[in-house]
C-alpha cells in the first residue's frame, strides 16, 4: 500500500511538474524572482520533450507501481496519461518536438514580456 501512495505521490508530483513547465512563467511576470525555478525546469522539460528522453520520474513511478505489485507502464508519462486525451493517435517524434517548440515560445513570450516591464520601469525609475 505503501508502494502504490507513493507512486501516486510521484504521479502527481510529474503532473505539477509539467504545469510548471509549460505555465511556470506566468509566475514569473508577478515574481520575477521565480525565474531561477523556472529557466531550470523549462530547460529540462524542453530538453525531454526535444531528444525523446525519458523523465526520471517515469523511472521512479514504473518502479513504484512494480513495488506495489501493479504493472507499470511503457513509454513516458505524456504518452501513458496525457496522450489519450490530446493526441489520440499516438504520440510521435513530430508531436515531441511540437510540445519542445511550445514551451519555448511560451516561455520566450512570457519573459519578453518580463524584460518588458523590466526595461519599462528602468526608464521611468
Amino acid at each position: 500500500m505503501a508502494h502504490l501512495l507513493a507512486a501516486n505521490a510521484v504521479l502527481l508530483l510529474h503532473l505539477l511538474f509539467i504545469c510548471l513547465v509549460m505555465l511556470g512563467g506566468l509566475i514569473v511576470l508577478r515574481k520575477p524572482w521565480f525565474a531561477v525555478v523556472h529557466v531550470p525546469a523549462a530547460g529540462w522539460g524542453t530538453l525531454v520533450e526535444a531528444f525523446g528522453w525519458y523523465c526520471p520520474l517515469t523511472d521512479l513511478e514504473n518502479a513504484l507501481l512494480r513495488r506495489a505489485g501493479e504493472d507499470g507502464y511503457a513509454g513516458g508519462f505524456v504518452a501513458h496519461y496525457l496522450l489519450a486525451v490530446i493526441y489520440p493517435d499516438g504520440l510521435t517524434r513530430e508531436t515531441q518536438i511540437v510540445l519542445a517548440g511550445l514551451v519555448v515560445l511560451i516561455n520566450a513570450v512570457v519573459y519578453g514580456l518580463v524584460l518588458k516591464r523590466r526595461s519599462g520601469r528602468k526608464r521611468r525609475g
